[in-house]
């Protein structure tokens, strides 16, 4: 007959010399880590299960950290246990009896009451230090500051974008694990870049394995719904004294959905699928392009340049990227930065030659930010002092903000340490301040029927107005100032 107490007896007597060796620094270290980590991840399992995890940094708590931490605390638990182990039998204090396992016993008082205070504490913590972690990662201080120091350029145009208040992670990385993970081990190397200091300066744009827009912007903005036509005043002021200036008057048919096909629907409407090669990081030289349309018609328009066997092009399939590709960080020309400016009323456009002179300043090679912060407002004051000396009297204020402007300006757009300058980066919307939609529509990129990817105007937009200094369009649509007097 077995005797019952058998089995809890080979228990008690296995496990009463663990608990002994196990109160020893390393184990206990040992052991905080793989409480505290096991209820962290507690903490997170009810979203990682769901799979409805918002904050993709959720996905580097759950699934690369806690992991890594539990398994190293488990790791140093039995290394602190072997540790005392030899240093017992080498001194010859290794116990030949140990007592039973209850509150009586010291070792094992110690380490329930260590477990059990840690566990508590660790519950407390874990509830704001979870979200708040998180948090904190998921901020745009963490992407522009802290995490990615090199996206200093970025950083500043995001500041000054239409989306300054859409989170960073939201646009590049989007909800769920799968796409945080890879998007982090496609920047392995960039840590490594950034860490010993051999990164490209500038940083290259496109990114390669940024998540597809419609995950990310169509979760906002979709090219299917009906965007109708939108007025769009463009101001642009002279290099004359009196900075004159001038407006264009654009009716931009943005189309879209089952009412108009327009910029939207020609583009990305139902069905349709546009593929094009590039033979550059950049995608700005695009020698053939394919157009499927709604009907599953496919035709290839190629430039006159293009050769059809190079093995230099790669192919993409279009979205709202390769048209939108700087939707927040965008950086202007010197002249269109300045036009802005004074649109807006940050730069007076009444000081003479300002707009001239401004470009020309902002134009100069300055070899650190420092420099220009100096040099800007300097030669700015000095040009007025010399050559309007009573405008420089009676409005040196108005040429203190100037010179600010024009300073604020030049720290938006250049960053001498990161090798970026005017002209950079280019924005494919439009067409005047680089080639953008000229890329494919150049009237030179023509198919086997003798078919071209069409440059007609109004195609995508309406000229109402051409550089005129009054349009009698605005005032016929009450927008001019002043009661039509502009």
């Amino acid at each position: 007959m077995t005797n019952p107490s058998t089995p809890r007896s080979a228990l008690r007597g296995w496990l009463s010399p663990v608990i002994h060796l196990s109160n020893n620094w390393l184990s206990l270290i040992g052991v905080v880590l793989v409480t505290t980590s096991a209820i962290l991840w507690l903490f997170l399992l009810p979203s990682t299960v769901s799979h409805k995890v918002d904050n993709p940094y959720f996905g580097i708590a759950a699934f690369l950290i806690l992991p890594g931490v539990f398994l190293f605390g488990l790791a140093i638990i039995p290394i602190g246990i072997y540790i005392r182990f030899r240093g017992e039998r080498r001194r010859g204090s290794y116990p030949t009896d140990f007592p039973p396992l209850n509150f009586r016993n010291v070792d094992f008082r110690r380490l329930v009451l260590f477990i059990g205070v840690t566990s508590f504490v660790n519950i407390i913590i874990a509830g704001h230090a979870t979200y708040t972690a998180v948090e904190y990662m998921d901020s745009v201080a963490f992407c522009g500051k802290t995490c990615h120091t090199v996206m200093a350029p970025e950083y500043a145009a995001y500041q000054n974008s239409p989306h300054s208040r859409v989170e960073c992670v939201d646009c590049h990385i989007g909800p769920g694990a799968s796409w945080f993970v890879k998007s982090k081990l496609s920047g392995a190397w960039q840590v490594f870049a950034v860490t010993f200091n051999t990164y490209e300066r500038p940083i290259p744009t496109p990114v390669k394995n940024l998540r597809p827009a419609r995950d990310t912007c169509e979760a906002c903005h979709w090219p299917q719904k009906y965007g109708g036509d939108k007025l769009r005043i463009v101001e642009k002021f002279a290099d004359d004294e009196a900075n004159t200036m001038s407006k264009t008057v654009l009716l931009m048919r943005i189309g879209g959905g089952a009412r108009g096909p327009g910029i939207h629907g020609t583009h990305l409407g139902p069905g349709i699928v546009i593929r094009y090669g590039h033979t550059d990081e950049a995608r700005q030289d695009i020698p053939w392009v394919e157009y499927t349309d709604s009907n599953g018609k496919s035709t290839v328009y190629r430039a006159e340049s293009a050769k059809p066997d190079s093995q230099q092009v790669a192919v993409r399939e279009m979205d709202c990227m390769d048209c939108h590709n700087r939707p927040t960080h965008v950086f202007d020309l010197p002249e269109r930065a300045v036009d802005h400016g004074m649109s807006d009323g940050l730069i007076p456009r009444d000081l003479p030659f300002l707009k001239k002179t401004g470009v020309e300043l902002l134009k100069k090679n300055y070899a650190t930010r420092e420099e220009a912060a100096k040099a800007i407002p300097a030669a700015l004051e000095a040009f007025f002092r010399e050559r309007y000396p009573e405008v420089y009297r009676q409005r040196r204020q108005d040429i203190v903000r100037s010179a600010g402007g024009l300073l604020d300006i030049y720290n938006r757009n250049v960053f001498p340490q990161m090798k970026v300058t005017w002209g950079v980066y280019p924005n494919n919307i439009g067409h005047t301040d680089f080639p953008g939609c000229f890329r494919c529509h150049d009237d030179a990129h023509t198919s086997a029927g003798g078919r071209k990817v069409s440059q007609d105007c109004n195609s995508c937009h309406q000229l109402l107005a051409m550089e005129e200094p009054a349009p009698e369009i605005l005032t016929q649509l009450g927008l001019a100032p002043n009661g039509g007097q502009q």
